[in-house]
């Protein structure tokens, strides 16, 4: 799991390859990751917007932006925390991941961004 604290906020992510939906004779290559938003700060604040970078094996890089993460855009009091699974389809066995969110006090309606710690993508064959 990487874990990293931007501005009182603890992101930790944790990827899995899913052998059960991939399929590498075809290049098809199937990844879920566990994502936990911590708010270590003493204010409340709102997840706005997600900006993911995934890079696969070959350096082709795509960008993911929009509002929320799965469709909600948590609110988060003081030592509050939200959970979210999500997944990503790959053409290569390896990739990375990383990226940013922001997110609104809501006391005074200023905005933030948290940082996304990097994670690599790699199926538990390619490390026989």
């Amino acid at each position: 799991m990487e874990t990293k604290i931007t501005q009182g906020i603890r992101i930790s992510v944790a990827p899995h390859y899913e052998a059960l939906h991939s399929k590498p004779g075809e290049e098809a290559y199937v990844y879920s990751y566990r994502v936990i938003i911590e708010n270590r700060r003493t204010d409340t604040v709102q997840l706005l917007e997600r900006h993911w970078y995934i890079v696969d094996g070959v350096g082709q890089i795509r960008e993911v932006q929009g509002p929320g993460v799965v469709g909600v855009q948590p609110i988060l009091p003081p030592g509050e925390r939200y959970e979210y699974q999500s997944w990503c389809p790959f053409k290569t066995d390896i990739g990375r991941m990383w990226g940013n969110y922001l997110f609104r006090r809501q006391v005074d309606g200023s905005i933030f961004i948290v940082i996304i710690p990097a994670f690599s993508l790699i199926p538990p064959f390619k490390f026989n």
